[in-house]
């Protein structure tokens, strides 16, 4: 077998980097579309224009308008998850909490259109409607099960229901990162550092305190 036909583990080559090169694209152009216009704003035509592409490649890539608002959505939301996880599992939820704030505050236009969509999302007809309200599901339910060991562990003092905590938590996020998306003058770390003391107790913030640092 030669050289040129064997592919080293973990690459694509050919039409298959193409595509996925291609599908990329797409993706992008869809988040500034749909953070921009929205979901019933936006259109595949348009999406199409800004790549300089016709309506038909893009449809050979995405079928559906709604197929491609999920990939839109999924490539927004998946950043940093793995990171999250890892942080709340040595470092404690405050710790974890903090780094993603720190990690989001560069990546506006993602928040944007995650604020949007979930809004619009809350229309039962809406093509997201499932999909945000899964992922509410798993986030919170993933959130309470780092709250619960923090607490055995004694790093967060508040004794609630850890999946209430984790429903505040998630509700203390969303909205001051809309009041951020608003007005960027404010500062949405202080915010969240004071709302973490106060929802888990000072303690929680103490193997936080270099958060930003690294």
């Amino acid at each position: 077998m030669s050289e040129e036909t064997v592919s080293r583990p973990g690459t694509r080559r050919g039409p298959y980097a193409k595509t996925a090169r291609r599908r990329a694209e797409i993706v992008a152009s869809a988040t500034l579309v749909f953070s921009s216009r929205g979901y019933r704003g936006g259109s595949l035509r348009e999406i199409a224009k800004q790549l300089d592409m016709s309506l038909t490649a893009v449809v050979h890539h995405f079928p559906s308008k709604s197929e491609l608002l999920v990939a839109v959505l999924e490539n927004a939301d998946s950043a940093h998850a793995d990171s999250f996880q890892a942080d709340s599992r040595n470092e404690g939820v405050a710790y974890a909490v903090l780094q993603y704030v720190h990690r989001n505050v560069n990546r506006p236009e993602m928040l944007r259109l995650l604020a949007l969509m979930a809004a619009e999302s809350s229309a039962p007809d809406h093509p997201a409607h499932e999909w945000f309200r899964h992922r509410y599901e798993l986030t919170i339910g993933s959130l309470a099960i780092a709250v619960r060991r923090d607490q055995q562990e004694g790093r967060i003092s508040n004794d609630r229901d850890s999946y209430g905590i984790a429903e505040s938590l998630v509700a203390l996020w969303d909205g001051l990162q809309l009041q951020w998306l608003i007005d960027p003058r404010r500062d949405i770390v202080a915010a969240m550092t004071a709302a973490l003391a106060d929802l888990l107790g000072s303690q929680a913030l103490r193997g936080a305190r270099h958060v930003g640092e690294l």
